[in-house]
């Protein structure tokens, strides 16, 4: 796969999360093991703006960055031999946040991995609004095998 949609069926075969923690709603563009790009409809129902800010809804930069992790995870998992792990976060570096991202927002997700060495990785992620940078940063992981469901 390089240039095809992979809808939110193919997702949920990919990723593991669930509502109200799957964050991504459509993959892009995806080459396994290299970059895929993605995006997240940001909406008013998304639970996290309950609390964060009443009056005043930004997403948490926090779950900006799991946005970007989940696309970044969708590109590892679609190789064949990790079909079935898990990716786990093990750091972040250097993420700087550039705009607020608010209900009505379409977050352009895109990461790119820049190693990857037996079961650990690492990854440049950028998440844009309209074309204009809201973060990015560094992003490192390890896979790790599911438990048998």
């Amino acid at each position: 796969m390089s240039d095809e949609q992979v809808d939110i069926k193919k997702i949920l075969s990919i990723l593991p999360h669930r509502y109200p923690f799957l964050l991504v709603d459509r993959i892009t563009e995806l080459v396994p093991g290299e970059k895929a790009a993605g995006l997240k409809n940001v909406t008013i129902n998304e639970p996290f703006f309950q609390g964060h800010f009443p009056g005043e809804p930004i997403m948490p930069g926090v779950m900006i960055v799991e946005a970007l992790a989940q696309v970044g995870a969708v590109a590892v998992l679609s190789m064949p031999e990790n079909a079935k792990k898990l990716a786990l976060f093990t750091g972040i570096n250097n993420f700087r946040f550039k705009k607020m991202v608010r209900p009505g927002d379409q977050l352009e997700l895109e990461i790119t991995m820049t190693g990857m060495r037996r079961n650990l990785g690492r990854g440049e992620a950028v998440a844009r609004i309209g074309g204009e940078i809201a973060a990015s940063g560094e992003l490192w992981f390890a896979l790790a095998d599911r438990s048998p469901e």
